[in-house]
């Protein structure tokens, strides 16, 4: 039901009520008139009729009979004389007032007065008196017909009245319907014209501000969701990279150990075996030959450092424990002055190979730029399971981690962070209280036969 015919109901209520309440007044106070009006002429009538009665009875029932013949009808008065053996001399005419014409018998008996019977006696006979009130009824019945019908065609009048009123005041409201629904229907680049009335005019306004601001919100999240699937499409397209980058890493750390190691292995041997055979024949020769054979090594020893960085073999063959032991040997060999402490404690087995080469580089980069760029003297590495998380952590005591560390430009932790991320972990560098750097990583231990399924 909308609003302007609840109002319009409304309205009409109001004024059926108040008609109604009229006509119940009026049906009140016309049942008083009738029934004083009744009564006092019926007690009138009495006294008069009373007294001719006397004068004309004295010559006998014709004279007052040719007297109430010249008198007619009384209004609201039956007549009625008789001789002494009850025999009808006179009877009042009917009345000729609204002839043919009754009220209806339920308002006769809201209205009718208690019946008046008046008797008055003759030397020969009697004359009754009865009141007879259906004329006056009639027209109070009339009077109520009357305003009945003004109160029904005011009644129509002013509900049209309304009708048209509310539905021109509420017009407006209609186009905020109108509008909402659309807005609903997701036509979010709805907006209301200038509405008339104050009321109108504040909600359309409001509705204008939210539409405008739901645009923009709905903007954003485009943008966003723009954004976030771009990012998820560089994520994928970087863990695809990093893939290949490992894969390529393994290749060539293969390809060093298995083929360009062997070669100067070979190259080595027989540079040795050349300077032997011409140690005493031929000193410069030989002597050349000693220098290829001591450049050969060295090429072997640097190639043996640069396989680790590119691919830890000892990942596929000992596990993290190891490689991370390895690592931790690797470093102190090459940096006798720093002191590297080790903490690797109840390492789950059987970690996915993610997690495990993202660990170890985890602890590779720390340990790297504690080494390089922090100038730290002492470095400590933990490695523990903690419920149900791979927990790492790098501490050293150098010059503390830059401010701008997450900025573009530092790559390897940026790279590290990504990894982490990718694998549902956390990564974090922070300057410890007491000095110096702590690089802390929380991988979550994802077994190797749940992340294939």
């Amino acid at each position: 039901m909308s609003l302007s015919l609840r109002i319009n109901l409304i309205v009409a209520g109001v004024i059926t009520v108040l008609v109604a309440s009229t006509l119940a007044l009026q049906l009140d106070n016309l049942r008083s008139a009738v029934r004083e009006e009744i009564v006092a002429t019926n007690r009138v009538s009495t006294q008069l009729l009373q007294r001719v009665a006397r004068v004309y009875a004295e010559n006998g029932p014709h004279a007052l009979v040719r007297f109430l013949e010249r008198l007619g009808r009384v209004r609201a008065n039956d007549i009625t004389v008789t001789d002494a053996s009850g025999q009808v001399l006179y009877r009042s005419p009917p009345s000729t007032y609204k002839l043919g014409r009754e009220a209806p018998a339920w308002f006769k008996a809201l209205v009718l007065p208690a019946p008046s019977h008046q008797v008055i006696e003759l030397p020969w006979g009697r004359m009754t008196i009865d009141a007879e009130p259906s004329r006056a009824v009639l027209d109070g019945w009339d009077e109520v017909v009357t305003l009945a019908a003004i109160g029904a065609a005011g009644l129509l009048v002013i509900n049209a009245l309304v009708f048209w009123a509310m539905g021109r005041a509420l017009r407006p409201f209609g186009q905020i319907v109108s509008a909402l629904d659309r807005l609903k229907a997701g036509d979010f680049n709805v907006t209301l014209p200038p509405l008339a009335g104050r009321e109108a005019a504040a909600i359309g306004a409001a509705f204008n501000r939210m539409a405008a601001v739901l645009q923009e919100n709905m903007a954003n999240r485009q943008r966003a969701f723009e954004a976030e699937r771009r990012l998820s499409d560089s994520r994928e397209l970087a863990g695809l990279i990093e893939t290949h980058i490992e894969t390529e890493r393994h290749e060539i750390a293969r390809s060093l150990h298995d083929e360009l190691g062997q070669s100067v292995t070979a190259i080595r041997s027989l540079a040795l075996s050349v300077a032997h055979r011409c140690g005493t024949s031929d000193p410069q020769a030989a002597q050349a030959a000693g220098v290829i054979a001591d450049e050969a090594g060295r090429l072997y020893d640097a190639m043996h450092r640069m396989i680790p960085r590119l691919a830890p073999m000892e990942l596929e063959t000992l596990g993290l424990a190891e490689a991370i032991g390895e690592l931790l040997e690797r470093s102190r060999a090459a940096h006798p002055a720093v002191a590297i402490e080790q903490d690797l404690r109840e390492l789950p087995a059987g970690l996915s190979p993610a997690a495990t080469l993202a660990a170890y580089r985890i602890v590779q980069e720390g340990l790297t730029n504690a080494l390089q760029h922090a100038s730290a003297r002492r470095v400590r590495v933990q490695v523990a399971r903690e419920d149900d998380a791979l927990v790492l952590r790098v501490l050293d005591d150098g010059v503390g981690p830059p401010e701008d560390w997450s900025r573009p430009g530092h790559f390897g932790l940026r790279w590290l962070g990504e990894r982490a991320d990718a694998l549902g972990g956390e990564l974090d560098l922070a300057a410890r209280p007491e000095g110096g750097t702590e690089l802390r990583a929380r991988l979550p231990i994802v077994p190797a036969e749940a992340q294939a399924a």
